[in-house]
């Protein structure tokens, strides 16, 4: 926890100035090359963190300074009160948002760029955008948060990847959309669908991980000892022409 530490404590006495970004950078190195753990996660999702990539490692070191900033001024105020998500949510949204602007990895108007860039917009649901290019072997997703926390947010692609490391999320970059919403921008493998997957094929796949049914065999839910994996239905589960097994394109995923 030093490193972190010594990274929350730099950012407070700086902000985001050119000596924080790049303690930041450098300590998103140190995750990369093993030498640093980030104590939300164990070993095999530390490999899911490496994966989704520095922007998402970088936000998340600011996600979680943001939410210890608002402990450690709530103590020193002697307020006992609790913290409501809202306001955790609200003021690590605020953050990422001033990072990833002085670390150029924020676009102001990224739905003309990404279309540009990556193809149409060819589908758009309450989570996400999608763009993609025929041919291309990889989609490229605005993702607006539905959990309680941006943290929580982020700590879902990360644990998504270490579950379902054949369609791994990296995030690119963060933007809002013309509602305000914060939206991480990721690419994820493209999926050749074959059809999709039956609750008795998702049922095998998770408890093959070491979930089991959250609803008495009746839904779409399941929890392990340390996860709950949530909205496992159809839609999100396919059949991949390739391999001719199920293969999870989304979900939601958050620790117990």
């Amino acid at each position: 926890m030093g490193g972190l530490q010594h990274i929350f404590e730099v950012i407070a006495h700086n902000g985001f100035t050119d000596i924080s970004l790049l303690g930041i950078d450098n300590y998103i190195k140190d995750i990369q090359n093993g030498t640093e753990d980030f104590p939300r996660f164990n070993l095999p999702e530390h490999a899911g963190l490496c994966t989704a990539g520095a922007p998402l490692i970088g936000a998340s070191v600011v996600a979680c300074y943001a939410a210890a900033s608002l402990t450690t001024s709530g103590d020193a105020a002697g307020s006992q009160r609790s913290l409501a998500n809202w306001e955790i949510d609200e003021r690590q949204e605020r953050l990422i948002e001033q990072w990833a602007k002085a670390a150029n990895l924020w676009e102001e108007d990224s739905e003309q760029i990404l279309t540009e860039a990556f193809g149409p917009m060819i589908a758009q649901g309450a989570e996400a955008k999608v763009y993609y290019r025929e041919g291309d072997t990889s989609v490229v997703k605005e993702r607006a948060s539905i959990y309680s926390t941006t943290q929580k947010a982020l700590d879902a692609i990360v644990l998504h990847n270490c579950l379902f490391p054949e369609t791994a999320m990296k995030v690119i970059g963060f933007t809002r959309d013309k509602d305000g919403l914060l939206r991480i921008v990721l690419t994820q493998p493209y999926v050749n669908c074959l059809r999709y997957a039956t609750k008795d094929e998702i049922d095998k796949m998770v408890f093959a991980k070491g979930f089991r049914d959250n609803r008495n065999g009746e839904g779409v839910n399941y929890i392990s000892d340390r996860l709950a994996l949530e909205d496992m239905h159809p839609a999100n589960v396919f059949i991949d022409v390739l391999t001719r097994k199920p293969i999870c394109i989304d979900c939601i995923v958050k620790f117990l």
